[in-house]
């Protein structure tokens, strides 16, 4: 199983830079200042033409060198005159409707139309160099393709809607437009752009996607924000923490310990490095007992964490024996019966057919993870199960990937590693830690194969007893039910950890809990659970009370106990709903409309809510790809995509679609 923080989930492929190796990618990709002089040497780049506009006079302005919109500006006598009238007030360019920074660079704006305004200036001398530096100073060597628009809505949410600067920007406009360099995080590229206040950054923090609410944290790289609308929220009123880890890794790495993970098999395991602390339950006040090498400064950090994420939990109880026991009769209570509709006998007998389309994924005969038949030829796993052997560029494997439908006994004879069913092809691919990991797989014709799954596709149920049927350990095809963990209460699960971890060894500090306590906090776009799944069973299906698929399992949050048994916090899956959607995405970009046929073709396709999801999100991301294909040969010749793709672009409120 791979471990990472989930984060929101966007809708564009994933970026090179989601799928760096781990030391990597915590590199903190801050842009290196360049000194003034640099300017004379300005990189050349493809020449490009746009407009701007000054009141009723329109101007064409042409560059083939990289610069700054406003140095490029400046080269036009008339905009130098128009500069010098208003050199007392505050320089606005207009790009869409939406405020770009003056140090935007010149190779975004391409056949475009800017407007160029001014407005009253705020006192200079209390904004931070931000966005009123030499704008050479902020700029950073680099083509084009390396960067990334996204756009911030100038009001804020409850407690932070003063967020700019120049309140005059605030009544002007209702959004700017921000770039970034992929491989940084979201602060970096806001604290660039300099025109927020600095109470976004002194604040915990975050940014909400102005359609699906998902939020996205400042640790969180820009990569795969391309073309969004955001608006900037107040987490909650602590102060920021000090470094938030940008996956599960980064918090193994802040404590010093860590544990194997499926996607690290390849790489020399870090060895693992025990901090033994301790925690006296009994003052109001928890002071922790930390190795010698950490400083006082951390000490407090740690303690003003731990404070604020158990302190309810904490204060006033006498023993951890009355704690311990007063919470795990609140989870007896709320999550116990919930599991065992999932083993009643009748649901039991329906999961053992269903059971027959899920498969053990090998590679090169050594086993990898787990998966499920979706439809047709076509298997669905995790995209991290596949990652280190997948040349995303060229799309092809480099080693021999086969699905095995039928391990379920230790004594079983098989033929060697060539058994089982081979992967042709991987028809979709998306892998990006904390937002996406799927993987389509297409089988080779003439197979003999089991029922697939998408006829049992269901939503997200936010209770109830659930169902994962994978190969975990690598081992035989086991089925584990358990229990929905609500959003609400997934924090009570990581306090019931942490108290139990509390006695004179402790081999994991009281960061991890609280590391792991900020990831699940927002996080509303996966389904948590507590399984027994770990490793191995990583693409497996989660079966709701119905016996329908709701989720991929995919990941959680380990740690060693005091007997050095492995035990986890929660673990999570992915919606299907959601994979689906960003699979046919990616099957239309592509131009792969045979697949989508194929899919298409399944009578049992008649999910209206998730078409229509799916309907939104082309509109809201204004997918060309989508209006295109209405017109190509392979969609108008075939009666099904032509009635998918009508449906699709239709303008007017959404119909029900049939499809047979």
């Amino acid at each position: 199983m791979f471990l990472f923080l989930c984060q929101p989930c966007g809708t564009p492929p994933p970026s090179q830079a989601c799928r760096m190796p781990l030391a990597q990618r915590q590199q903190e990709s801050v842009p290196a200042p360049r000194h003034p002089l640099d300017k004379q040497k300005e990189e050349p780049h493809t020449t490009h033409t746009f407009e701007w506009c000054w009141n009723d006079k329109k101007f064409n302005v042409t560059c083939n060198k990289a610069r700054t919109v406003e140095e490029l500006l400046k080269r036009s006598p008339q905009f130098k005159e128009i500069a010098e009238k208003n050199k007392n007030k505050e320089l606005v360019i207009v790009r869409e409707g939406k405020a770009i920074s003056s140090h935007f660079p010149c190779s975004l704006i391409k056949n475009e139309r800017l407007t160029v305004k001014y407005v009253k200036a705020v006192d200079r001398e209390k904004q931070s160099l931000g966005g009123y530096c030499d704008p050479v100073v902020l700029r950073r060597k680099g083509p084009s393709s390396e960067l990334v628009m996204f756009h911030v809505q100038t009001k804020g949410g409850t407690n932070v809607a003063k967020i700019m600067r120049n309140p005059a920007i605030k009544i002007e406009f209702q959004k700017i437009t921000v770039y970034a360099y992929k491989g940084e995080k979201v602060k970096q590229a806001l604290k660039r752009d300099g025109r927020l206040r600095d109470i976004v950054f002194k604040k915990n923090c975050a940014l909400s996607h102005k359609s699906t609410d998902v939020t996205t944290e400042m640790s969180s790289l820009v990569d795969d924000l391309d073309g969004k609308t955001f608006k900037i929220i107040l987490l909650n009123k602590s102060t920021p923490p000090e470094s938030q880890p940008g996956s599960l890794d980064d918090a193994y790495m802040i404590q010093n310990e860590s544990l194997n993970s499926e996607s690290d098999r390849n790489q020399d395991p870090p060895q693992e490095s025990a901090t033994t602390e301790s925690v006296n339950s009994n003052t109001p006040k928890e002071k922790l007992k930390v190795n010698d090498n950490m400083t006082a400064e951390r000490n407090q950090i740690m303690q003003q964490h731990l404070s604020s994420q158990f302190k309810g939990l904490i204060k006033g109880l006498k023993t951890p024996q009355s704690k311990l026991s007063r919470i795990q009769n609140y989870f007896r209570v709320e999550f116990g019966k919930n599991a065992q509709t999932c083993a009643e006998v009748k649901t039991m007998k329906k999961l053992m057919k269903l059971s027959d389309s899920v498969c053990h994924v090998r590679v090169n005969g050594r086993p990898e993870g787990s998966g499920f038949l979706l439809f047709d030829k076509f298997v669905l796993t995790n995209g991290h199960v596949i990652n280190n052997i997948y040349n995303e560029t060229r799309r092809q494997l480099n080693e021999t990937v086969t699905v095995h439908f039928s391990y379920e006994s230790l004594d079983q004879k098989e033929g060697g590693q060539d058994s089982g069913s081979k992967v042709e092809e991987v028809t979709g691919f998306e892998y990006c830690p904390g937002e996406s990991d799927w993987a389509l797989l297409r089988l080779g014709d003439g197979q003999t194969l089991p029922d697939g799954l998408l006829a049992h596709f269901g939503f997200l149920p936010k209770s109830g007893g659930i169902c994962i049927i994978g190969h975990p350990d690598g081992g035989v095809k086991k089925i584990d039910p358990s229990s929905i963990v609500p959003t609400d209460n997934r924090n009570q699960v990581v306090e019931r950890h942490y108290l139990e971890n509390q006695g004179p060894f402790q081999l994991v500090t009281p960061r991890f809990f609280q590391s792991v306590a900020e990831s699940v906090k927002e996080q509303r776009q996966v389904l948590t659970y507590q399984s027994n799944s770990y490793h191995g069973s990583s693409g497996s299906p989660v079966f709701d009370e119905h016996c329908n698929v709701v989720a991929m399992h995919t990941g959680g949050y380990p740690y060693p106990d005091a007997r050095g048994e492995t035990q986890s916090v929660i673990e999570y899956g992915h919606p299907l709903s959601v994979i689906i959607v960003r699979f046919i995405v990616q099957l239309v970009e592509r131009g792969r409309f045979d697949v989508l046929k194929k899919y298409l073709s399944c009578s049992y396709v008649r999910h209206q809510n998730l078409m229509s999801d799916l309907k939104k999100l082309v509109e809201s991301r204004n997918l060309t790809a989508f209006k295109n294909a209405v017109n190509n040969s392979a969609v108008t010749n075939d009666e099904s995509l032509k009635e998918f793709f009508e449906f699709i672009s239709q303008k007017e409120e959404p119909v029900p679609m049939d499809i047979d």
